[in-house]
């Protein structure tokens, strides 16, 4: 998906004071103090950390309110805070928009934090409560096409997820017009390889921790079976 989202006192001088004298203050009256000064307005960052499409406790009992707080109020902010940080260092440009940013800055720190605040971005819109089941329409139709039957996409797409070796991410994407299933390590995204995201599951360890602890495989079928926004995968399609 690539989409456009999401997200820069005062002196006083010696001559002044002669020209200014104090004097005794009145009986009953207070001595003159100076305004306190006008507080610089805040630069706003050039991106943002987006809000969960659902309430912080929306997913439970799958996903826990500690484990949404933990992930997206921590981790998630964490790569905005680090973005931010190389935009004021002069490292990234503020300029570009988020996706502009990942495809041009290369290997290295810029590119993981925008990719992981692309990502993380992705993977919240990608589950909603009640979700799970089965697709309908055009995208059950390419399911059914590119892959034999749903059973078989699910195979190959819980899979993916349990075995991305270490920290990554599981997809559904649309590659030269056929639906595929990948896998992306550390903070890699579809994206660079000109394909469009339609879901995604995140395996980092921190997406899992503390409701699953290192049941990584519990967590990926739970995903798949009671979370998984297939509308916002058909939105994607759509597009595509």
């Amino acid at each position: 998906m690539q989409r456009r989202d999401f997200l820069k006192a005062a002196g006083i001088t010696a001559a002044g004071l002669i020209l200014t004298p104090s004097r005794p203050a009145d009986a009953g009256e207070s001595p003159s103090t100076p305004p306190p000064p006008t507080p610089k307005p805040e630069r706003p960052m050039p991106f943002t950390l987006p809000p969960l499409p659902y309430d912080v406790s929306a997913l439970e009992p799958h996903l826990s309110k500690e484990n949404l707080e933990l992930h997206h109020g921590k981790h998630h902010n964490a790569y905005v805070v680090n973005l931010n940080k190389f935009v004021d260092d002069k490292k990234a440009d503020g300029t570009k928009t988020l996706e502009e940013l990942i495809l041009s800055a290369g290997p290295g720190p810029v590119f993981n934090n925008a990719a992981q605040i692309w990502n993380h971005t992705f993977y919240w819109n990608s589950l909603k409560p009640n979700g799970g089941g089965e697709p309908t329409g055009e995208l059950a139709e390419r399911i059914k096409r590119d892959f034999g039957s749903f059973a078989d996409f699910k195979k190959q797409f819980q899979d993916a997820a349990v075995g991305q070796f270490g920290s990554g991410w599981a997809w559904l994407v649309v590659d030269a017009g056929k639906l595929k299933v990948v896998k992306t390590g550390n903070a890699e995204l579809p994206l660079t390889a000109k394909q469009t995201a339609l879901l995604t599951i995140d395996v980092w360890e921190h997406a899992y921790y503390p409701t699953y602890k290192n049941l990584r495989p519990k967590y990926v079928e739970t995903i798949i079976e009671k979370l998984l926004n297939w509308e916002f995968a058909a939105a994607n399609l759509a597009k595509a």
